[in-house]
């Protein structure tokens, strides 16, 4: 809380002005009367949080205290509840100290608390009443889908906050330099970043954050963890088996994919003739059994996505039997 400069009840007369330094002396000892003073308080509080608002007291002699809101409507008289708003509570009323307490503060609530003294005639001041609101994590939005060669645009919001949250791309430890744009909506901010980075297949599932910061949160940091989608198209590699086949023996390939999306579908073929009859395929499997050399050909597994077409071949060849 930051004192507010009091505001002093007692005023010498005019006439006093034209005794001699020495009668003047005598006067304020022996006449003056106790000086009434009243003195207030400046308090932030984060939303949703207890506001206190203090109205320190000075030579108080007994007479009409009372506390006004920001829209010069009376909260109490004296000590008595004026406004029917519950959420304002007088908690103390001594000759030094006044306070009341507002609970569920919102911004609605800012501005300054009149605390008025009433003797012969109106003084007060002012308690300003700040209200902070911290960020929520920021949210991260795919402005622009992250194609292999290409770039992703995201953006990440803070939609409120008060003062304007700070925010910061962060990237392996590493700070991703973003467009800022602000707005402000009255009472509150709410705050953007977008950052375009280069990609490549290698980036995709690579470890982005977004992290809000503000001076309500004492350090600390709200974090919005985001992980690259990288679209790129898919890769095939036909794994063949070791050793030399014979008749009678068994074929098993195996046709390994790679691809963003992952392609759902796998198709075998052989180049100039269809599949044998003892062709058997499941997924990226193809079994032939009882190997023989009308077998002998070349064979493709082929795999697409959205983003491409990839092929291998594997050429067998079925040596006869010993």
């Amino acid at each position: 809380m930051r004192p507010v400069q009091s505001s002093g009840l007692c005023h010498l007369l005019p006439g006093f002005f034209s005794l001699t330094l020495h009668s003047l002396v005598l006067v304020l000892l022996f006449i003056t009367p106790r000086c009434q003073a009243v003195q207030a308080e400046n308090v932030t509080v984060l939303e949703g949080g207890t506001a206190q608002i203090s109205c320190r007291l000075q030579n108080y002699d007994g007479s009409i205290v009372v506390i006004q809101n920001p829209r010069r409507q009376t909260l109490f008289f004296n000590g008595t509840r004026a406004l029917k708003d519950d959420r304002f509570q007088m908690v103390l009323f001594t000759p030094r100290l006044v306070r009341i307490t507002l609970t569920n503060v919102s911004v609605s609530d800012e501005g300054g608390y009149f605390c008025q003294l009433y003797t012969d005639s109106t003084h007060h001041q002012v308690a300003t009443l700040s209200v902070s609101v911290p960020p929520e994590t920021p949210t991260v939005e795919e402005k622009q889908e992250a194609v292999e060669g290409g770039e992703a645009e995201l953006i990440c919001v803070s939609p409120r906050s008060k003062p304007a949250a700070t925010l910061r791309w962060m990237r392996n430890g590493r700070e991703i330099p973003g467009v800022v744009s602000q707005q402000d909506n009255g009472k509150t901010f709410s705050v953007s970043s977008t950052i375009r980075i280069p990609v490549e297949r290698k980036d995709n599932g690579a470890a982005l954050s977004c992290e809000a910061l503000h001076p309500a949160l004492n350090a600390q940091k709200r974090i919005r963890h985001y992980r690259l989608d990288v679209y790129f198209a898919p890769t095939v590699r036909i794994v063949p088996p070791t050793g030399i086949l014979r008749e009678g023996d068994s074929l098993s390939l195996t046709c390994s994919i790679t691809g963003n999306p992952l392609p759902r579908t796998i198709q075998w073929s052989k180049i100039n003739d269809t599949l044998p009859e003892r062709a058997e395929t499941s997924g990226p499997t193809l079994q032939i059994s009882r190997l023989s050399q009308s077998h002998n050909g070349t064979y493709l597994c082929q795999a697409q996505n959205n983003y491409g077409r990839a092929v291998d071949h594997y050429t067998l060849l079925v040596y006869a039997s010993l």
